[in-house]
Parts: structure tokens; sequence; C-alpha cells
């Protein structure tokens, strides 16, 4: 295998070096691509020093060197990898020595063209700690729950009750170069939160993937103060309004495959209105659920109308 991992980076100076250096412990990463996003810290004098430190190691910054975000700076290494593999890798994260001993195996297999596992978290502050359990739980494994492959995956991901795991990380995600071609699948510009679970859905339907380790981490995130998902809290308006441009984007890729059965498509158009509903307060909800459901039958389901009409936490 030769692998190119891509890291978007955005003031992550406390962080990147050790990210890097649990890539090049592989000696079949050939490239470790570094997108610096016009960090506000040291990131980039950080960066530039680990660049002349290592052979393997791009560094890129956007053409302009302003600041695009994480959709935009990933595409970036993306379109900079050069080798038939791509793994990802944040810059405040890092991966585990077992991070492809998975891969090395399934990929033997010619049809298979992604492979993902588990992750864990390592807590880096009580802060942190405490975020991340107000958010997620105890639950520091983050995986999915069997083995599954193919387009399997894909159905699992949005069946509900959800008994397979609704998204898997993209750090513990290897694929093809060649599947991310045809058709052309990249991150969502659009989004700024959920892009990596929105864009693991669409390859799930149009990759053939493949559950690698699952019952043990092959990278750690890191749970710190600065955590972006953490300080969204469930079932917020803003939690809510994540969730409506989340499903918004899929509903609308969806409706463009043409041989996707009706179910999918109703499941994120469902997803998406129910979001787009509870993101509204007081009396604009509920003449929003009135005036959606007479056209939409499906969303007088308990899961789609308690979601959609559920009161908001306060904050």
């Amino acid at each position: 295998m030769e692998i190119s991992v891509v890291i978007p980076t955005y003031n992550a100076e406390e962080f990147i070096e050790k990210a890097v250096e649990s890539a090049l412990q592989f000696d079949f990463v050939k490239e470790v691509i570094i997108v610096e996003d016009a960090s506000t810290d040291g990131t980039l004098a950080k960066c530039r020093s680990i660049d002349a430190k290592h052979p393997r190691v791009k560094l890129f910054q956007h053409p302009d060197k302003k600041n695009y975000g994480d959709s935009v700076t990933r595409n970036l290494g993306i379109e900079k990898a050069q080798y038939e593999y791509i793994a990802f890798l944040d810059a405040d994260d890092y991966y585990l020595p077992n991070r492809f001993d998975a891969e090395l195996e399934l990929f033997k297999d010619p049809k298979i063209e992604g492979v993902f596992g588990a992750i864990g978290t390592d807590f880096v502050t009580e802060n942190g700690r405490k975020q991340y359990i107000e958010k997620f739980g105890e639950n520091f494994l983050c995986t999915v729950f069997f083995p599954a492959e193919g387009r399997e995956i894909f159905y699992h991901l949005i069946t509900e009750p959800n008994f397979f795991g609704s998204s898997f990380s993209m750090i513990a995600l290897t694929v093809k170069k060649s599947a991310l071609e045809n058709p052309k699948i990249r991150m969502q510009d659009h989004l700024t939160i959920a892009q990596d679970k929105e864009f693991i859905i669409r390859l799930a339907y149009h990759a053939h993937l493949k559950t690698g380790i699952i019952d043990k981490p092959v990278a750690m995130r890191t749970a710190h103060d600065s955590n972006t998902i953490t300080k969204i809290k469930n079932y917020s308006i803003k939690y809510h309004q994540k969730n409506a441009l989340l499903y918004e984007s899929l509903f609308k890729w969806a409706r463009k495959q043409k041989e996707m059965p009706k179910e999918p498509k109703v499941f994120f158009k469902m997803k998406f209105l129910s979001s787009k509903i509870a993101a509204l307060s007081g009396i604009r909800k509920y003449a929003s659920f009135i005036y959606h459901a007479p056209g939409n039958p499906q969303l007088l389901k308990t899961r789609y109308r308690y979601f959609a009409l559920k009161n908001n936490p306060p904050g």
C-alpha cells in the first residue's frame, strides 16, 4: 500500500506535531499533506518546522492564504494527494500503531474501496472530559456495532432506530482515491458542522466500504477545551439548525440518484423537515408543522413528529 494522509490544520500548534509523527510511523505512508488554513496562532510556523524536518511532509495553504474552514481545506488536501489510498487525520488527533492493520489485509480484495474502524478518546484537559461526557456520555469508543460491507453500510447508517451507528469517524477511514473521483465526492463547502457525516453517507452509497477493526481504537481523538462539536448542546436550536443543513444537503443529493429507492429519499426529506421545524420556536414551530404535514404524511410518524415539536433546552 502507498498512502497519502491528509491533515487540515487550524490553530493546532499544540497538537500538530504529534499528529504528523503518528502518521509517519508507517513506512507505507508515502506523504503527509498538511493544509494550513490561515491559523491565528503559531501553527503555520510549527508546520513549516515540521515540513523542513520530514521529507515525506508536504505543506500547503490556500492560494490566497485566507481561512476557508475544514471542508474546503480537506478538499484541497484530497486534490494534492498523489497516492492510491487516502487516509484522513485531524490536526489534534493521532493514529495508533494498529491504524492500518485491517487495511493491509482487506484491500487485497479488489472490490473493497474503503475501510474504516473505531476511534478512542484521549482527554487532554479536565474541562474537555466534562464537555465530552455532557455531549456524548461515557462511551469513549466511537464505532459501529457489527461488521458490514458494501451498500448495506449505507442503509445501516440511515436506519431508525439505529442499531449500527449513525456515522463513523473520518480519522479511521482509508479510501481509494479512485473511489472519490467517479462520481467526484468531496466535502460540502457550505457545511461548517457535520460535514464529515454528510460525506460518509454519500461515500457509503457510491463506494464499496467494509468495516475494519471496530472493537478497539485504531486512532485517538483528543477532547480539549476547544473542541467545536462539544460546544453545541444536544437538541438546542443550533443543534437542529445543524441537522437541517445536513439533511437538506443529503436530500438534494439523493433526489439526483436515479437508481436510489424511494425510502432513503423520504428518510432524508423527513429528517430535513423535522429538523427545520425543530429549529423554530413558539407558534412558528407548530404553524410550520401544520403547513408541511399534509403534503408529507410521514412527518406524522412518532419519531419525526416528536423530534420536530420537542421543546428546545435553554441556552
